[in-house]
């Protein structure tokens, strides 16, 4: 069975200004690595044993550099679809879902954020195989990613019993919107928390189906502007109005805080969604004073720092 990943790149670019920007959003930049996170994501899926081609979502400004980082790794050509509006995650998804299932009606399909980083990519991939057997069962998975602070700016998911026929794969219990510091440390004490990744895993035509029951007015929309789609060289341009008429909601809310088939899969990987500057401190190599120096720096006296040049000499000192 191939797996297809569907790699969303619609970010804003909001987070980590001023070096991420609406126009150059931090997927798209070697913040971690040589390789921009693009790039490290689509690495992680380049296993032609395990993975179908991906496909890609990202908005119509950002499209040719989608194309030059993926040209740039090789491999196998990948699908480029357009969203004409943001609408959220949930559109971008069905939008995708409609293409795969349209192509292969057991199409299973890995949703990955085009700008997080992974320490261990072979664990992840380990975990993918062991969500497959939940998906093949019916079940919606997401990935917990293994807490090992009290985070207050992530969601939270509690998982329930082990999934039938399924180890390694939990029924989710309950989400939980962002806490505050008291509960956070109630969560890590407890042990049954996991953080919502963002990242999940089902079967297009099954995804479908929740949105067919939960929310028919998305699923039409989504439909009828995957019918009306048209080719622009290298991309997939879905229809604007179509797609405008959409409902702008996430995965979570549309369908995975609803559907009584969630299930979780929790991860160790050394995930970060990299959604600030102490986030991306914590990914980076550090010195014996724990500073992260990159670029033309000159530095006395710093500890845990994180430090950046692109353009000119920056000195620090103290």
């Amino acid at each position: 069975m191939k797996i297809y990943p569907v790699i969303l790149s619609g970010g804003s670019g909001t987070r980590l200004w001023p070096v991420s920007r609406a126009a150059y959003p931090k997927q798209l930049m070697p913040l971690t690595s040589e390789l921009t996170l693009l790039q490290e994501t689509l690495q992680r899926v380049a296993d032609p044993a395990r993975f179908a081609a991906p496909l890609v979502v990202c908005n119509d400004e950002h499209r040719f550099l989608v194309a030059e980082q993926a040209r740039e790794l090789g491999g196998a050509p990948i699908t480029i679809l357009l969203e004409p509006i943001g609408r959220n995650t949930a559109p971008a998804i069905a939008a995708a879902a409609h293409l795969l299932a349209a192509q292969d009606g057991e199409a299973v399909m890995l949703v990955l954020p085009s700008d997080h980083y992974v320490a261990a990519p072979e664990r992840f991939r380990e975990a993918v195989d062991q969500a497959v057997r939940a998906a093949d069962a019916g079940a919606l998975v997401t990935f917990g990613i293994a807490p090992d602070k009290p985070e207050t700016g992530y969601g939270y998911i509690r998982r329930g019993g082990v999934l039938d026929g399924c180890p390694g794969c939990f029924r989710v219990d309950r989400f939980v919107e962002k806490p505050d510091r008291a509960t956070a440390e109630s969560y890590l004490a407890d042990g049954g928390y996991a953080w919502n990744s963002g990242m999940f895993l089902f079967r297009a035509a099954r995804y479908l189906a929740e949105l067919a029951r939960l929310e028919p007015e998305m699923l039409a929309a989504t439909r009828e502007a995957v019918a009306r789609a048209v080719r622009d060289l290298d991309f997939l341009r879905l229809d604007q109005e179509a797609f405008a008429g959409a409902p702008a909601r996430s995965i979570d809310y549309a369908v995975m805080e609803r559907t009584d088939s969630a299930a979780v899969v929790p991860l160790d990987i050394g995930w970060s969604d990299v959604g600030s500057w102490a986030a991306l401190w914590e990914t980076a190599a550090k010195d014996g004073a724990g500073n992260t120096l990159i670029g033309d720096v000159l530095a006395a006296g710093l500890r845990n720092s994180y430090i950046r040049a692109e353009s000119r000499l920056v000195a620090a000192v103290g």
